[in-house]
């Protein structure tokens, strides 16, 4: 274990990929930056990782990078980080220039009976809500009962998930049905090829970064899994003091 409590073969790791010419330091935001909560707009930025990730937006050829599944106008208003921090939303598909994939007059009417849809489900499940996005709609159960919370998702999963044009990602206590094809995954292949980046560093949480660790390359890049659950990624570590702890010793090591 080293000095500041990262395992040696982590810190063994983030000195090999901080040796790297061009960089890209990217992470999820809930459960990485912000601890998991019961409501999602209560989702506080930890101030040690937001004030490593600007500092490694600042260093000598780094690009650092929040992936989130929010929107991405409400991750930069939650996140707070500054125009030198790389934003994607919607699960890697909204960047700050629009969307990777142009979304149609059909997309949004579809997307409309989706929210429909689930609007009616959160009225038959107390504790279930839903939260809209341009180009998808999230169903919560966090805080619905155990059988609401399943028969929520049970309803989402044989109703409109199964709709033509319908995409579904699910993750901790959520199903999310967007219009256009998402992945954290072709976000961070876009990242390395507009930085013409030599290694990526990847931290993630949920299912859905899953899909990020599998677009790594495991002789350059670095993959870190935040908490519990089987995963493909090389490292891991509890949570989310030890994605800041993570997050300074990389901003030190780059400046």
């Amino acid at each position: 274990m080293s000095s500041n409590g990262i395992p040696d073969d982590l810190a063994a790791a983030l000195a090999r990929v901080c040796a790297s010419k061009r960089l890209v330091v990217a992470c999820d935001y809930d459960g990485c930056v912000a601890p998991i909560v019961s409501r999602p707009q209560d989702a506080v930025p930890n101030p040690a990782s937001t004030t490593a990730i600007e500092i490694l937006a600042t260093a000598p050829h780094t690009l650092a990078a929040v992936v989130s599944g929010r929107a991405l106008a409400d991750l930069r208003g939650l996140s707070g980080l500054s125009d030198s921090v790389t934003l994607i939303g919607s699960h890697g598909s909204e960047f700050d220039a629009g969307f990777s994939v142009p979304i149609t007059a059909a997309d949004t009417a579809r997307l409309n009976r989706i929210i429909d849809e689930f609007h009616a489900l959160a009225t038959r499940f107390d504790g279930v809500t839903v939260e809209v996005k341009p180009a998808s709609t999230t169903l919560h159960v966090r805080n619905a009962a155990p059988d609401d919370a399943r028969a929520a998702l049970a309803a989402a999963r044989s109703g409109p998930a199964r709709w033509p044009g319908v995409h579904t990602t699910e993750g901790k206590a959520v199903i999310e049905l967007a219009v256009i094809d998402t992945s954290k995954g072709i976000a961070l292949d876009t990242l390395r090829s507009r930085f013409d980046a030599d290694a990526v560093l990847y931290l993630g949480d949920d299912v859905t970064d899953e899909k990020a660790f599998a677009h790594l390359r495991p002789d350059a890049d670095v993959s870190i899994k935040v908490g519990d659950g089987d995963t493909r990624a090389q490292y891991r570590v509890a949570g989310t003091d030890d994605v800041a702890t993570v997050l300074q010793t990389l901003a030190q090591l780059r400046t």
